[in-house]
């Protein structure tokens, strides 16, 4: 049977790349054909799909589980295959084949309805994030990637336009520190290999079966070289109903933050400009979107604790 693009994913596809998007979709049903034939895969469940990659649930030639990931080529996602080499399977999931012409990843399959969402104490779940991320940047970054440096730049240069959309003075100013915090950091943006989108949802538990003997396993990093700083924000404003269930959410909030800080053994300070310039990428981006007349609720939440105010 040809393979079907979830319509969703071809709505998705055209709102993040245009044109390019729609074309992209067009082309996955004999993309997917072709490498299925290569790389002797059969379907083995329907399909999924995030916001731009279609995933394939597959079993190889020998039987073994897989899935076939399809995704365009972008800063994002060209990283992929070399972080996932450099952690050859160590806290990660493990590439099994790459087609560098059209960024196709084969890779071995972990149990997609197990995940860090479903563990149902936050703590116990943030711990097991701190320390994939701990064992994901003990390793340095290979050459190829884009580097934390580049998008600093990027983001001090975009930042007066951001800051000028916000409507209410304390966000502008808030916005602000996020920008004069970066700037005291960007002289040492780092070389760790950083996963950038590591969140509960990105944490996946082997099968049951399949060897592994680690408990939980990342997936779906979109890749850069810099400061493991930079990696926090989403751990710290995901399951944020936790947080807002707290009798204190500012204190749950610093709670996270020191758990974070401590198993990665981070400077304090660095750590929460980092964040602080993570919040700032963030409505850097909503401003482009045409949504940035105001912050996140959490990603405020975050800036103010971190920045004191």
């Amino acid at each position: 049977m040809p393979v079907v693009v979830p319509s969703a994913l071809a709505a998705s596809l055209e709102e993040f790349f245009g044109p390019d998007g729609r074309a992209w979709s067009a082309r996955l049903p004999a993309l997917a054909g072709e490498l299925l034939r290569r790389w002797e895969l059969r379907p083995d469940g329907p399909p999924a799909h995030g916001a731009v990659a279609l995933v394939l649930p597959v079993r190889r030639a020998d039987d073994t589980p897989a899935v076939l990931k399809l995704q365009p080529v972008d800063e994002e996602t060209a990283g992929e295959p070399l972080a996932l080499r450099a952690w050859g399977g160590r806290g990660a999931v493990r590439l099994l084949a790459h087609e560098p012409a059209t960024g196709s990843l084969l890779l071995e399959r972990l149990d997609a309805g197990r995940s860090l969402l479903d563990l149902p104490d936050g703590e116990a779940a943030l711990r097991v994030l701190a320390e994939l991320l701990r064992d994901l940047t003990l390793h340095q970054a290979p050459a190829g990637l884009r580097d934390l440096a580049q998008v600093a730049d990027r983001l001090l240069r975009a930042a007066p336009g951001a800051v000028g959309a916000l409507a209410d003075p304390a966000e502008r100013r808030l916005l602000a520190d996020c920008a004069a915090a970066l700037r005291e950091v960007r002289a040492e943006p780092g070389d760790r290999l950083l996963h950038w989108d590591l969140h509960y949802g990105n944490v996946l538990a082997p099968l049951p079966g399949s060897g592994r003997t680690e408990p939980w396993l990342a997936i779906d990093p979109k890749p850069l070289a810099g400061h493991p700083g930079f990696e926090l924000l989403p751990a710290l404003r995901n399951r944020w109903a936790d947080v807002l269930a707290a009798d204190d959410p500012a204190r749950a909030l610093r709670r996270r933050f020191d758990l974070l800080t401590e198993v990665l053994e981070l400077d304090r300070a660095a750590a929460a400009a980092w964040t602080l310039a993570r919040v700032l990428q963030n409505a850097v981006w909503a401003a482009g979107d045409g949504a940035g007349a105001a912050l996140d609720p959490a990603q405020r939440a975050v800036a103010e604790v971190l920045s004191g105010r």
